[in-house]
């Protein structure tokens, strides 16, 4: 009889749906609901929906545990409904029967509370005692400490709104984290990226690409006016100005009055005082941050700090911090947006809730679906494609990348978290200036100012990038920092310089993925550069997830092959 504990963690609240199964402290998978049902971030954040399911990210997790819903022992959902109605009446700007509103919050919390039979119902099953609630900004805090190298580390955690908060600071230590203190919605710099998102003509889920878009503004031209709506305080506080932001309206008219700018419907029709506010945006989140990160730097005497919400992907703030010199080591799981909060739920119980002292560390991103040859053969012979099994993949994409085109690459586990490093990844030479131009427009279909990142050899990244000496992260692994290009290598890899002479770089390294690593080796003994330009597999939809996703996207897109494990997909007749 197996007498093992399994726990599964889940995010339903806003976007970013998720499931993750921990065995006996160790994860055995996590992955988002949108790389099944093909719906970017899994679902739309309404206040009608916080019950949906991630059913397929569910059956994943127990599938691959060869499990039922009857072995579960506990069930984590990464929110506290009763904590979320404190937001009544706290918002003088709000529409009625939406966020904010007694009506809206009501109707939010009514079908939060629906989860306990909604997933009995699925299991067909009674599973309402196994199930716990997790505030959502443990969720994200657990996510962060729980899975990392440490036994002590300052944690900070900051995205739009959990139930209330938006910015938590803690500590962990050995197998509890606490709360140093919280600051609470309006004050928000997940829901200040929003709006200003929405102000500069993208979506609320494009922070990443107003941050690419700083980068070529004027970061002093609208500072002063940023500091009008965000006043920094001691000790890692901060304040917003509700009259102005109005978060929870469509209202951008007190923005465009203070900044005398006007929005935009889309990121091509900007100006140049477009991008200038959005490199004051970037500046001013840089000093909040690092505001907090030295004021937790103080009260904890921690030599290692972890960070986790949608803003923990900022890579630019991430390096700041890194620079600082108040951390010698940082953390940053790959998934520190809200599809996190699942495993940081589970981990919170297991560690917290069950008090067990054992630690797993997440030195990884590959823990989604993976496929065997027999089933990739089915699909690339369903699909009618040219494709033959080659010896060498690696050598063979490599040659096929110095030659300028452009390679869907496939293998094994699906990564976790919002950033292809690998293994779900479109691939491409970073020596030629042209490509970027040519994957906006042939694949990505996306904005030209946006910048790709390369993946780089281990053994070569400091002949190459400027990594600060005196603070080290393994999430290097995972995108999450920018780091200066070498001045002598700057007009050797313009594909992945960007505009500011930075690059977001993934480190690649023997131990998380040898296939990839070998790729990059092949490529390097060929062109003499140790690095791969490397974006998302998809055309504005999730990651592909399937042999059968990554053959229709690449069907349908002008890349030139397809290097699906040892199979060579090409278009030629």
């Amino acid at each position: 009889m197996d007498k093992s504990i399994y726990i599964l963690g889940l995010n339903t609240t806003y976007h970013e749906l998720s499931a993750c199964l921990v065995k006996n402290g160790e994860l055995v998978a996590a992955v988002e609901e949108e790389r099944f049902n093909r719906i970017k971030h899994g679902k739309p954040a309404l206040v009608s929906n916080p019950n949906t399911l991630p059913v397929e990210a569910i059956n994943f997790c127990l599938s691959k545990a060869k499990i039922n819903f009857s072995d579960l022992d506990k069930i984590a959902i990464s929110f506290c409904p009763q904590d979320r109605l404190k937001n009544i009446n706290i918002d003088e700007y709000f529409t009625e029967g939406d966020w904010g509103s007694k009506s809206g919050e009501e109707l939010f919390y009514k079908k939060l509370m629906s989860l306990p039979s909604l997933l009995s119902k699925l299991a067909n099953l009674d599973v309402r005692d196994k199930i716990v609630w997790v505030p959502h900004h443990i969720g994200h805090a657990g996510s962060a400490y729980y899975v990392s190298p440490f036994d002590n580390a300052a944690i900070l955690s900051v995205d739009g709104i959990g139930e209330i908060t938006s910015t938590w600071l803690g500590v962990g230590n050995k197998n509890k984290i606490s709360k140093i203190k919280e600051i609470e919605y309006p004050h928000s710099i997940g829901f200040l990226w929003e709006k200003f998102s929405k102000f500069l003509g993208f979506s609320e889920y494009d922070a990443a690409k107003v941050m690419g878009l700083a980068s070529y503004g004027n970061k002093e031209k609208f500072y002063p006016l940023f500091q009008r709506i965000v006043t920094i305080l001691p000790d890692g506080d901060f304040k917003m100005d509700s009259d102005i932001l109005q978060f929870r309206l469509n209202n951008f008219e007190p923005i465009e009055k203070l900044f005398g700018v006007k929005k935009i419907d889309s990121p091509e029709k900007r100006s140049k005082s477009h991008e200038d506010i959005a490199a004051g945006l970037q500046a001013i989140t840089n000093d909040l941050i690092l505001n907090i990160a030295k004021f937790l730097a103080e009260k904890t005497r921690s030599k290692n700090i972890c960070l986790a919400g949608g803003v923990a992907l900022n890579c630019i703030v991430n390096s700041k911090i890194m620079e600082s010199g108040y951390f010698e080591n940082m953390y940053i799981q790959p998934a520190a947006h809200d599809a996190g909060t699942a495993l940081g739920a589970a981990y919170y119980i297991w560690n917290d809730g069950l008090s067990n002292e054992k630690r797993f560390v997440m030195d990884n991103a590959y823990w989604g679906p993976d496929y065997s040859d027999e089933q990739i053969e089915e699909v690339l012979n369903e699909e009618r494609v040219k494709f033959s099994k080659i010896d060498n993949i690696e050598e063979a994409t490599a040659k096929l990348i110095s030659e300028g085109k452009i390679i869907g690459w496939f293998q094994n586990k699906m990564e976790w978290g919002p950033r292809a490093l690998g293994n779900r990844s479109l691939l491409a030479d970073p020596r030629d200036a042209k490509i970027k131009e040519v994957l906006n427009m042939r694949i990505k279909k996306r904005e030209s100012f946006r910048p790709f990142a390369p993946s780089v050899l281990e053994e070569d990244v400091n002949d190459w990038f400027e990594l600060p000496k005196n603070c080290k992260s393994i999430s290097t692994e995972f995108m999450e920092f920018t780091f200066p290009v070498k001045e002598s290598k700057k007009n050797l890899i313009p594909a992945v310089t960007h505009i500011d002479g930075t690059s977001r770089i993934q480190v690649a390294t023997k131990k998380s993925n040898l296939k990839y690593h070998k790729l990059i080796s092949e490529f390097k003994k060929i062109t003499g550069v140790p690095m791969v330009l490397n974006t998302s597999f998809n055309e504005n939809e999730p990651i592909v997830c399937s042999p059968t996703d990554a053959v229709k996207t690449f069907k349908r897109t002008r890349m030139d092959y397809l290097a699906i494990h040892d199979f060579l997909v090409s278009k030629e007749e």
